[in-house]
């Protein structure tokens, strides 16, 4: 139970750094063609960016699938991968982008700061520019009320 939950950690944890890296230096780069339409406003419920998901995704289902037949390592970093997509979906495409519109903006604590390390984040709809690319860890700064930039 330790060997699965420690994986699964592993795989949650990579993704936030990995994210990191790959929205600050792909996205907001080379790729951003395709990022930049998460910069801009559209009615349109899915947005080219939404490939990025998929192939998150498709990382997770190859490890989930190397790793089924013997539960080994790949099984559980692909399931914290996919977690990680889960939180990703709830919390950057429903509390803050509210694509589906379950929940209110949050007023307070931790949830509060990093809808605004992502308010922040899309205050540039250019490529340069932008501000706090990861979602869960984000400067100290945006968890207080007012945010000195």
């Amino acid at each position: 139970m330790i060997y699965a939950l420690s994986y699964i950690l592993v795989g949650f944890v990579a993704m936030e750094f990995s994210g990191w890296f790959i929205h600050k230096y792909l996205m907001h780069g080379l790729l951003w063609k395709i990022h930049k339409t998460h910069h801009s406003y559209s009615k349109k419920f899915f947005e080219l960016n939404d490939l990025f998901s998929f192939l998150f995704a498709s990382v997770a289902i190859v490890l989930i699938l190397l790793g089924v037949s013997t539960l080994d390592h790949r099984f559980w970093i692909g399931t914290g991968i996919t977690l990680y997509g889960f939180s990703y979906f709830i919390l950057h495409d429903i509390l803050i982008h509210r694509r589906v519109k379950l929940f209110t903006k949050p007023k307070g604590g931790y949830l509060a700061g990093i809808f605004r390390a992502h308010q922040a984040h899309h205050a540039s709809r250019k490529r340069d520019g932008a501000v706090s690319f990861g979602l869960f860890i984000v400067p100290n700064k945006y968890f207080k009320k007012k945010v000195n930039e």
